[in-house]
């Protein structure tokens, strides 16, 4: 069941699945999360598997994303619909590693970042170590915190999932354990081990990993945390810039410094994006929603544009469109997050 791109094994009672692409970072591609849902399907009826280990093989990537350049060929040459089809179906996987009835435990011990966080964060376990460099930065290439960012940002305190969707900041695993985004923090020397044992035990993860945490470095972000809290109070993007202008401190001139290098667009939507996840009752409902800004966003100049500056040209020089804050109108959100024709909208793995 293994392709070149991720090792798909049993070990005793236990499903292991291991993402291959060390050049890319381990970033998913569509046979990924096909390979991904059928392994996790086939273990789920198993009586046999009782855990799902997810992890990396080598390298310093857990899983930065997603398929962007297909995304982006896409976005250019056939409407979007290549990058729909990814869409849909990567957050079919997120939503399946949600609604997961045996426990899977995620260890992020490396690059964790907007497709990463999709399939680690839906995970009942999820072990940070020194090596993880957790974000959302789609911001940053005009596209939005999706793969059920909506949904988990949202239920972070203190506003720390706005901070964390308008800015792309990249918390490491001790930022991680203190935000509730990990359950667990492991040296990563230790990682091997934990592994070893729940294969062991795989009835006794929570034991398992409790008895070998290695007590996390302080979290730096936990110093910011009041500040974080009072600039980014606002679903309104204005009156956080504008709180961060009027604020004369080092740190608030950097992060209006950094909102400044992000897509307009992107900032209103993950906003009202996340404000609207924090008031639905269910997953399906969050991915359904993101789903139909994706299919939109996608196809919208700031996403092209983006890939380009930031990961194609690497000039970092994104001429945004609208390009300011003001022209984002907010018919223009109406229209990104408005349902789908009934015959395009997102469904889960039936």
């Amino acid at each position: 069941m293994s392709t070149d791109e991720i090792l798909i094994h049993t070990h005793g009672r236990v499903g292991h699945i291991s993402l291959n692409r060390p050049k890319a970072l381990h970033a998913l591609t569509l046979d990924m999360c096909h390979a991904m849902s059928a392994a996790l399907s086939e273990w789920a009826e198993d009586d046999t598997i009782e855990a799902v280990i997810l992890d990396h093989a080598e390298g310093r990537g857990f899983c930065a994303g997603g398929d962007i350049n297909l995304l982006r060929e896409s976005a250019l040459n056939d409407g979007g619909a290549a990058g729909r089809e990814f869409f849909h179906d990567e957050y079919r996987l997120n939503h399946q590693l949600f609604e997961y009835p045996k426990p899977i435990v995620a260890f992020m011990d490396g690059i964790t970042m907007g497709g990463g966080v999709g399939i680690a964060l839906p995970c009942k376990y999820r072990v940070a170590t020194e090596n993880t460099r957790f974000a959302m930065p789609e911001t940053g290439i005009g596209l939005f915190p999706d793969v059920g960012g909506g949904w988990h940002l949202s239920r972070l305190g203190g506003r720390l999932g706005q901070f964390l969707a308008l800015t792309g900041a990249r918390l490491d695993g001790a930022e991680c354990l203190w935000a509730g985004l990990a359950t667990h923090y492991l040296p990563s020397d230790l990682v091997a081990e934990a592994k070893s044992r729940i294969l062991d035990k795989p009835g006794r993860i929570a034991g398992v990993l409790s008895e070998m945490v290695g007590s996390a470095p302080k979290a730096r972000i936990e110093e910011n945390a009041d500040k974080i809290a009072r600039h980014f109070a606002s679903d309104r993007y204005e009156d956080i810039l504008a709180s961060l202008e009027a604020a004369d401190t080092d740190w608030a001139q950097k992060e209006r410094d950094t909102l400044g290098t992000k897509s307009p667009q992107t900032c209103k939507v993950a906003l009202r994006q996340l404000k609207e996840s924090a008031e639905l009752d269910s997953f399906a409902d969050n991915m359904r929603m993101e789903y139909r800004i994706a299919s939109r966003v996608l196809v919208r100049p700031d996403f092209a544009e983006g890939v380009r500056a930031v990961i194609v040209d690497k000039t970092n020089d994104p001429k945004w469109n609208p390009p300011t804050p003001e022209e984002v109108s907010e018919d223009l959100l109406d229209s990104i997050f408005a349902p789908l024709p009934d015959n395009e909208e997102w469904t889960p793995l039936p």
